[in-house]
């Protein structure tokens, strides 16, 4: 491992510092007799982490070893740290970061994304959870897709609007070929999660609802997301050409912000600006 050497220092570093900022009282064990220093020590670390002294010991030497992931996580149990921390340790040792821990129970953006959203004035934008459940918009999403303010909130997720709601699918001129590209997307994203609730559910009733869903389910297409031109077909204005983007808040790694751009291909701007004028406050 290129700067190996430095890596394990750190680490050692790091859990070090950690240790010596926590006391028994902290990991839930008693105080005990006067200790000569604040900070745990080193064989309550081991004891708490599942790991022999000396194994613990080397890795705050800085020691050329190689602790597994699940070492690293029991350490990071014991020794409270943040998810932030926890990445970090991790990264330190080869291993990627775990996965961010969604709060599937929020079904509202957070006041800084929401307003992110807002500030994207006349481009269409929404937010949306770990399951794809729709969290947030902005005005000009309102005006690309209307039923999003009045559909059920149990029903306001990306993926059951495209498979069930017949406005979408109108909206869609290619479908099938989107469909099946936001189902494949949706795939490799929730992979990790696919046991959690609210995602069991999701893919249950869209195999109950859909056919062309539950078919493309057992095909198990995986596929990452890229930015992509999108047509749209509006009943008020005809075609769309927008371009797709999808951004991830560094702080809420559990959402991601989809915003469309209209391409310059000759039409789109001026029909997308005339459907905004229509469908502004006041308009005649």
């Amino acid at each position: 491992m290129v700067g190996g050497a430095a890596r394990r220092e750190e680490l050692g570093a790091l859990l070090r510092s950690r240790r010596g900022q926590l006391s028994s009282v902290d990991v839930g064990l008693p105080e005990g007799g006067r200790r000569r220093s604040r900070g745990l020590r080193r064989e309550e670390v081991a004891a708490l982490s599942g790991v022999s002294v000396t194994w613990y010991t080397w890795l705050e030497q800085g020691r050329d070893i190689n602790p597994s992931r699940q070492v690293l996580d029991a350490l990071a149990r014991t020794l409270r740290l943040s998810g932030t921390e926890h990445a970090y340790v991790l990264s330190l040792a080869g291993f990627s970061p775990p996965p961010p821990a969604a709060d599937l129970a929020a079904r509202t953006a957070p006041g800084h994304v929401q307003r992110l959203l807002d500030a994207q004035a006349g481009l269409p934008g929404f937010a949306i959870a770990a399951d794809w459940q729709i969290v947030g918009w902005n005005p000009a999403y309102a005006v690309l897709y209307p039923g999003i303010a009045t559909v059920a909130p149990e029903d306001r997720n990306l993926l059951w609007l495209v498979f069930t709601d017949p406005y979408v699918r109108r909206l869609l001129p290619h479908w099938e070929s989107d469909s099946r590209r936001f189902l494949a997307e949706f795939r490799a994203e929730v992979g990790p999660r696919l046991g959690e609730p609210s995602v069991a559910a999701l893919v249950r009733r869209l195999q109950g609802s859909s056919p062309a869903f539950a078919a493309g389910w057992s095909d198990h297409d995986v596929r990452g997301f890229s930015s992509r031109e999108r047509l749209f077909n509006h009943p008020l204005t005809g075609d769309l050409l927008l371009e797709h983007h999808q951004l991830t808040p560094a702080d809420h790694a559990d959402l991601h912000v989809v915003l469309y751009t209209p391409v310059a291909d000759g039409s789109t701007p001026q029909r997308w600006a005339q459907l905004l004028r229509e469908a502004a406050p006041g308009h005649p």
